[in-house]
């Protein structure tokens, strides 16, 4: 009886926090501003939960799907078109932050190193970011600048967590062997949540069960 009412209450618990977060991105996000300097950030007055990955690995889709919005946020297919920090209001209490991509292709040298410097600034000095949400593409896993922003994140202690996305291009077995190797890189990282989500912002795979764990942060700050 009481591992079955363990059992209801993980349910429960599970099904209130799928609803938290589907209000949360229900009641609205906007664009706030794009920023290419730490001296033009938005006041850090509110929980914020930022978004990190390799040029192309579908940061822009995602934001867009969680928000319910096919172009809340800037998709592209050409690498490195996000070159600044974008700041989106959600529910008036949480800020995302879509920040540029790394591992660029066709860009010049200045430009990266500009763009690599606001990264490393922000994820250094951001006292209202409560997590980065690092974003892997399903069908590669994890690649060296990839490890590199894992350790820079370590050494910052910022708390960040995996999102591996585009799941839906791979087949079954060939994700399960990249959540698998995923599993294994960021359990040599301190500062690394501990469970790998999977997505897909193209079926909608994962999207509610992200929601559900950036509702549960906001309310861990108090928002």
């Amino acid at each position: 009886m009481q591992a079955a009412a363990g059992r209801a209450e993980d349910d429960t618990a599970g099904a209130a926090g799928l609803e938290a977060g589907r209000l949360l991105f229900a009641r609205g996000c906007v664009f706030v501003k794009g920023v290419v300097n730490m001296a033009d950030l938005p006041a850090a007055d509110r929980p914020e939960i930022a978004f990190a990955g390799r040029s192309n690995v579908g940061k822009s889709s995602l934001i867009n799907a969680l928000a319910g919005r096919k172009a809340l946020a800037r998709t592209s297919n050409t690498p490195g078109r996000t070159r600044e920090l974008n700041f989106f209001l959600c529910d008036g209490r949480l800020s995302l932050v879509d920040m540029p991509g790394y591992g660029y292709a066709r860009v010049s040298k200045a430009q990266v190193k500009g763009w690599t410097r606001l990264i490393h600034d922000y994820l250094r000095g951001r006292p209202s970011l409560r997590r980065v949400y690092l974003l892997i593409d399903a069908r590669h896993g994890p690649k060296p600048s990839d490890r590199e922003i894992m350790t820079l994140m370590d050494e910052a202690a910022v708390s960040w967590q995996v999102v591996l996305t585009k799941a839906d291009k791979p087949k079954a077995k060939a994700l399960a062997a990249v959540l698998a190797a995923t599993e294994r890189t960021i359990a040599r990282h301190g500062a690394a949540h501990p469970e790998v989500l999977v997505t897909s912002a193209q079926k909608g795979t994962g999207i509610a069960e992200l929601r559900a764990a950036i509702a549960v942060l906001l309310e861990d700050a108090g928002g």
